[in-house]
């Protein structure tokens, strides 16, 4: 393979990440292991989720190490007129900048996009919120859990008889960052051929809605509310967990044959044939009587070593696993999936490129480490840091926030 000896495919981006909690650090996180410098630069109190634990590890929280590696961190009070020179320095020779203040704040401050674009045209202006800055809800703050409340996710995941339950991973929140992170790459090659910045806004709201498939889709045909169905699909059968006398398992069956090879694996060849299993439709249909005949063609196997054998053979099987599980499996170890750097150790880059691979370059900052080598990149003196530090433009310890 010809690997360039370089730091990721999108190295030169220079970003100034201005976000907190996650829908943004996780953006950035992303470009930084594709090869962006990002800078973190964080408010005088820092970056909420430092404190967002326990666990910690040297004084940080594990939940900010998990989305801020490859950032370098400083602190500045962007809110003074001293604090926006800094900035306008900063923004020179950047390309991007992400934030999630909450929307208008930019504006008041007097560093909108409006404001910073003209005199920064190329400037790519990231905004992410909890509803964006127009409409009902338009600049009302958000979080994961409470728009996957409103967006109809606990309507569709739980048990039938449940009430609905909150997604375990913030999918909202990384989803956001996801689509973030590719409406960037999407403007600075759109910039290529206008030669202009622009602004884009992604918001938690319209992620969760984006993200309801195939709910959203069957409701448009049938205007039914989807039913909770556990781990079972609600299109797709046997698509569902399933005990056996070892490890619970998971199959996903999306077609006829893989069907047929799982009957002939289990032993029942008849299975395949039977009239209320000859399709999906089907199996759909009758998917309460074929999960008890397939628990009892299970009860007796070895749940990973079947979910193997199927496997091999065409038909989508595995083992649940829990985190200790399948971070220690042998094939997220050679899928390089769990990294390590300087004492750090957090999950891999999930985007393998042929001749760019990605990088970790640096592991999650403390607060406001880099401040000496930015700022004297900036032609700022050490004097003048120590200055601005005591009219409290600069920080480099974290400030308490002022309770009114």
């Amino acid at each position: 393979m010809n690997i360039n000896k370089t730091n990721g495919p999108i190295e030169g981006v220079k970003i100034i990440d201005m976000s907190r909690v996650l829908g943004g650090p996780y953006c950035t996180q992303l470009l930084g292991d594709l090869g962006a410098s990002i800078i973190k630069l964080e408010p005088p109190q820092g970056d909420e989720t430092r404190d967002w634990g326990p666990p910690f590890k040297d004084g940080e929280a594990a939940y900010f190490m998990g989305v801020n590696r490859n950032k370098d961190s400083i602190s500045l009070d962007i809110s003074k007129s001293e604090g926006k020179k800094i900035l306008y320095k900063l923004l020179n020779d950047a390309d991007v900048i992400v934030e999630n203040f909450k929307p208008g704040t930019m504006e008041k401050w007097g560093i909108g996009f409006d404001e910073l674009n003209k005199t920064f045209p190329k400037l790519i202006h990231c905004r992410v919120s909890g509803f964006g800055s127009e409409g009902p809800l338009g600049g009302l703050p958000g979080y994961d859990a409470l728009l996957q409340a409103m967006c109809g996710w606990f309507s569709v995941n739980g048990e039938p008889d449940s009430e609905g339950i909150r997604m375990g991973i913030p999918l909202i929140d990384l989803g956001t960052g996801l689509f973030a992170s590719n409406a960037i790459l999407a403007a600075l090659l759109e910039r290529q051929k206008s030669g202009l910045g622009q602004f884009v806004e992604v918001t938690l709201f319209d992620t969760g809605i984006a993200l309801q498939h195939p709910h959203a889709a069957n409701w448009f045909v049938t205007k039914k509310q989807p039913e909770r169905v556990g781990n079972a699909h609600t299109n797709i059968a046997p698509y569902d967990s399933f005990p056996t006398n070892t490890i619970p398992i998971y199959m996903s069956v999306g077609n006829d044959r893989q069907f047929n090879i799982l009957c002939e694996t289990l032993g029942n060849n008849e299975l395949a044939d039977d009239e209320r299993f000859l399709s999906n439709a089907q199996r759909v249909k009758n998917k309460g009587k074929l999960r008890e005949i397939l628990i009892r063609l299970l009860s007796d196997k070895d749940g990973v070593k079947i979910s193997n054998k199927l496997l091999k053979l065409g038909v989508p099987a595995g083992p649940i696993l829990d985190m200790q599980g399948i971070l220690n499996h042998e094939h997220t170890h050679s899928r390089e999936m769990i990294i390590e750097k300087d004492n750090y150790y957090g999950l891999g880059i999930p985007i393998k490129f042929q001749r760019t691979p990605g990088s970790i370059r640096k592991k999650p900052p403390t607060f406001a480490e880099d401040t000496k080598r930015i700022f004297n990149d900036l032609n700022i003196s050490t004097k003048e840091i120590d200055d601005l530090k005591k009219k409290r433009i600069i920080f480099t310890e974290r400030q308490k926030i002022k309770k009114n």
